[in-house]
């Protein structure tokens, strides 16, 4: 008896292990989204808009902590259609800490000090752990008012950054093929109900078609008709041209999606399309090769948090390669930069345009700065992915649900535009040119002086 007894004891152990090794598999973070929803739609929302205040009041904390949000605009200098350069540094320092200090020291001090700023550190989603595509007020506002209704807004989140430190909206249009015509957008926002009023006569019937396809609206992880959605009424979707408004950009944010754990995912800022012709690398991470890559990516994986099982289950908008995709790329690449009236042929300055104070800033970003090493005329980019090694810098942490630690390489940006696209880096942690010189300055170590970093300001501002 004892002996059977004891063969019971050593399996009822083996299963009892078993069964804690099952739930302990469960705990573990995993590469899958839940499919199924485990309560329904009414209670979802509910729990979630009530919930809304507390998230945003921790991420706009979170903001006010790293900068100075107040409106501050630069005098002489504009975006095309008018809109006033946000002016910084906006970025707070430590009680007692200057610019001049800070870039004096070195990675190790500031490490070891705790003297990184906060605006430095990587910025999380305005709810990391949800993540999710966030639309800015003004283009939910401009929908609505157009009679599309708040087809981007969502019930659980608003968008984080104010208004002052995102690019105009809408966006001026420069194309490629028609330079002559200088801005085609008519101050419109483009969208599928004026899209062929726009430009029939200016584009090609495959372009058109393109187009029609970049502004219409297909599922997305937030956007659709599910129960586990994000808009209180089911959605159609996205449309390439939510985020890229105009072939360019209005801030929208959401996670990159080829990232696991969750608290592991960055946040990226929607780059701009302007230039996208002269491109050889895709998404800011990935190191896509074509735009037809980029394209095709966006909407198969991209949209769904690179899940296929949640784009089966959502509604996936499988393009056809040699057609759609095509044409959507051909578009994209039509997109151009806006006129930068004192370059010359080669992407330099014109020295009987500039100022005294731009001509100082070329010289040092071709110089001293370094900056040319990486973005290199006439586009000011290399088409390569550098890691800047900023977690040299801080200890890691976690903030409001995001792992600030070593994030690896991300591709070099075009600078030419570059005024026209706040907020800067690719998650968006820098508001201004201000805070982007002051950022390399550190990273860097050039140890700038303080005119130096003013003329490399203006410099970028002509670009």
């Amino acid at each position: 008896m004892s002996t059977r007894i004891a063969k019971l004891s050593l399996v009822a152990c083996f299963v009892a292990g078993v069964w804690l090794s099952v739930i302990a598999q469960e705990k573990r973070e995993s590469s899958y989204a839940p499919v199924v929803t485990n309560e329904p739609f009414a209670t979802t929302l509910a729990r979630m808009k009530a919930a809304k205040k507390g998230v945003m009041d921790r991420q706009m904390a979170l903001l006010n902590e790293r900068y100075d949000l107040s409106k501050r605009e630069a005098k002489d200098v504009k975006m095309t259609r008018g809109k006033p350069i946000p002016e910084g540094p906006a970025t707070k320092l430590a009680s007692g800490l200057t610019w001049d200090k800070l870039g004096a020291m070195s990675p190790d001090q500031i490490k070891d000090g705790g003297h990184f700023p906060a605006g430095f550190m990587p910025l999380p989603h305005a709810n990391h752990p949800e993540g999710g595509m966030l639309f800015p007020k003004m283009m939910i506002d401009l929908l609505n008012k157009m009679g599309e209704g708040n087809r981007l807004e969502r019930f659980d989140l608003d968008f984080d950054l104010p208004e002052h430190f995102l690019p105009e909206f809408p966006p001026a249009i420069f194309l490629i093929t028609r330079p002559d015509l200088g801005d085609v957008s008519q101050g419109k926002l483009v969208t599928l109900d004026n899209f062929f009023e726009l430009f029939n006569g200016i584009m090609n019937p495959k372009q058109l078609d393109g187009l029609r396809l970049l502004v219409s609206q297909f599922p997305q992880q937030q956007f659709n008709n599910t129960d586990d959605r994000r808009t209180e009424k089911p959605s159609r979707g996205v449309a390439c041209l939510d985020c890229h408004v105009n072939g360019h950009t209005n801030g929208a944010t959401h996670l990159i999606g080829d990232i696991r754990p969750q608290a592991h995912r960055r946040r990226i800022e929607t780059p701009s399309l302007r230039g996208v012709n002269i491109q050889r690398l895709f998404g800011s991470q990935r190191a896509l090769k074509s735009v037809e890559d980029f394209t095709e990516f966006e909407q198969r994986a991209a949209y769904f948090d690179g899940d296929p099982v949640i784009a089966t289950k959502k509604g996936v908008n499988v393009l056809d390669r040699g057609s759609a995709v095509h044409e959507m790329a051909e578009v994209q690449e039509l997109f151009d930069f806006p006129p930068a009236p004192k370059l010359n042929l080669y992407g330099k300055l014109d020295p009987a345009k500039a100022s005294q104070s731009e001509i100082r800033g070329e010289a040092l970003f071709f110089g001293k700065a370094n900056c040319s090493i990486c973005h290199t005329p006439p586009y000011y980019t290399d088409n390569l992915m550098h890691d800047l090694k900023v977690d040299r810098f801080f200890k890691p942490r976690t903030i409001n649900g995001l792992m600030a630690t070593a994030q690896g390489p991300i591709k070099t940006f075009p600078l030419r535009g570059i005024k026209e696209s706040p907020p800067y880096f690719h998650d968006g942690r820098l508001p201004t040119l201000e805070d982007t010189v002051e950022f390399f300055n550190v990273i860097l170590s050039l140890k700038l002086a303080a005119q130096e970093k003013s003329d490399l300001v203006a410099f970028l501002r002509a670009l």
